[in-house]
């Protein structure tokens, strides 16, 4: 049962080893920073993907470092606030590290929720809507068992080497775009949202992957919301008494 004294946060997109291991130990203090602010008034926490920048575990190996953050998340389940991750475009390679070590489920798709009253769609937002045919094809072929056998029978420091060059790829592709709102019709999960709502009603959709901060109102009191990213904006999304609002944390 929801306890309406307690408070929701949505965040995502933290990009962690990315794009060198100094910056990105900054971001994951910052991280903890926050998720330690938040401590007493959390009920549940959920990570929309891309905590990592690349992440995929091996049957006995898992990445060297993030033990910082691991340990904060292992120390907020074992205080009993219930933590969700959402894989993202970035660490879609998950087992079950995150469930046997950290009590933490993971989801592969978007899911539904029933919080403080309101219905919500939830998830990290890659390859949903109109467009992105080429991604779409790619998520695929590495959402495939045989892919993903394949690339774990290589030895961690080729396959993690492998890994980097692509993720360095894909940021460079993305450029400055996640910095423009695009409009309605340019947004693809806007589009997919107003897709969802011909159906379908749901109080909130919520993503990341975006990486631009959005509170976009939907027809039928609707709202999408984009939580951003922790490179630039530190944004999140905090939920009370069934409202939902968009903010950054300045540390």
């Amino acid at each position: 049962m929801d306890n309406p004294k307690k408070k929701i946060f949505f965040i995502s997109d933290f990009h962690l080893g990315a794009p060198d291991y100094a910056s990105s130990l900054v971001r994951e203090k910052k991280i903890i920073r926050f998720l330690q602010s938040i401590r007493n008034s959390a009920q549940e926490i959920f990570i929309l993907g891309d905590l990592f920048d690349f992440w995929f575990e091996y049957k006995r190996v898992v990445p060297k470092g993030y033990v910082r953050i691991l340990g904060e998340l292992a120390s907020l389940t074992d205080s009993g606030i219930k933590v969700h991750f959402f894989v993202g475009n970035h660490d879609m390679w998950m087992r079950d590290y995150f469930q046997r070590e950290l009590n933490i489920p993971v989801y592969y798709h978007p899911k539904e929720f029933i919080l403080q009253g309101k219905k919500m769609l939830i998830g990290h937002g890659d390859g949903l809507g109109p467009g992105d045919k080429g991604y779409k094809t790619i998520k695929k072929l590495f959402r495939n068992p045989i892919a993903k056998w394949l690339f774990g029978i290589l030895p961690p420091y080729i396959g993690m080497g492998i890994a980097d060059f692509f993720s360095r790829k894909s940021r460079a592709k993305t450029g400055t775009t996640d910095e423009v709102f695009l409009g309605e019709e340019g947004e693809w999960l806007i589009q997919y949202c107003r897709g969802i709502l011909k159906n379908n009603h749901y109080d909130y959709f919520i993503f990341g992957h975006r990486h631009l901060p959005i509170e976009h109102p939907l027809s039928g009191n609707s709202l999408y919301m984009n939580i951003g990213e922790w490179i630039k904006y530190a944004s999140y999304g905090e939920m009370e008494d069934g409202h939902l609002k968009l903010k950054y944390f300045s540390a």
